[in-house]
């Protein structure tokens, strides 16, 4: 399996990682929900293990986000030392699929992951984004633009992957930031960068681009042969 771990206390994501790792999974760590919010949107993942006590983004918002926003059918299990049946059923709301109780045994940790990505396994895949000659597979994370494969930085796919589950929508910069780095920035020269890179590379010979800016307003994805 391929597993992230989204936990703050070092020790216990130490732990985790090396038991998992010396299991044979390869294993990622985020130390707090915005990495987490990188990594889970820009990579594939089995399975995610989620702390709810995280800095920043705290893990009921991450997970309402990886459902919600990015659209992602990842199974996540919940980790947490809140174990009143009120927080178990806020975690289940926010999108888990499991919820263990700390301290917890690290046999019964992959043991449920097992479990859930075996379950997962019947669910029905996203089915390809697509927009005129421009595609998106999320099951092998692949992007094509006019049938050849687009290879773009991280951040970069993750503005086009979000444009491109509602292409047509006119987005704020404040939306963009949020999908990408989950709060907007002080300055929008990190968008504009990201937005260069997009444009660059989807712009046709005839100097026809799917990405549209509207002044004063945001940004969207159109098919330019319409």
């Amino acid at each position: 399996m391929r597993i992230l771990i989204v936990e703050d206390d070092a020790d216990i994501s130490a732990n985790l990682y090396d038991y998992l790792a010396a299991r044979g999974h390869s294993v990622d760590a985020a130390p707090n929900g915005l990495v987490a919010l990188h990594l889970a949107t820009s990579q594939s993942f089995d399975a995610i293990v989620l702390d709810l006590g995280l800095p920043g983004i705290d893990g009921l918002t991450l997970a309402q986000r990886l459902r919600r926003d990015a659209r992602l059918s990842v199974p996540i299990l919940m980790l947490t030392a809140r174990d009143t049946l009120d927080d178990k059923l806020a975690g289940f709301d926010a999108g888990a699929d499991d919820y263990l109780v700390k301290p917890f045994a690290l046999k019964e940790v992959e043991a449920r992951l097992l479990a859930l990505v075996k379950r997962a396994q019947g669910r029905v895949v996203d089915a390809c984004l697509r927009l005129g000659e421009l595609e998106y597979d999320p099951a092998c994370g692949e992007l094509r633009w006019r049938k050849i494969p687009l290879l773009l930085p991280p951040k970069a796919m993750q503005l086009l992957v979000t444009m491109l589950r509602q292409p047509g929508h006119l987005f704020s910069r404040n939306e963009l930031e949020a999908a990408v780095w989950g709060e907007a920035q002080e300055t929008s020269d990190a968008l504009r960068t990201q937005l260069s890179q997009l444009r660059r590379a989807l712009t046709l010979d005839d100097g026809r681009c799917p990405l549209v800016t509207v002044h004063g307003r945001g940004y969207k994805l159109v098919d330019p042969d319409d």
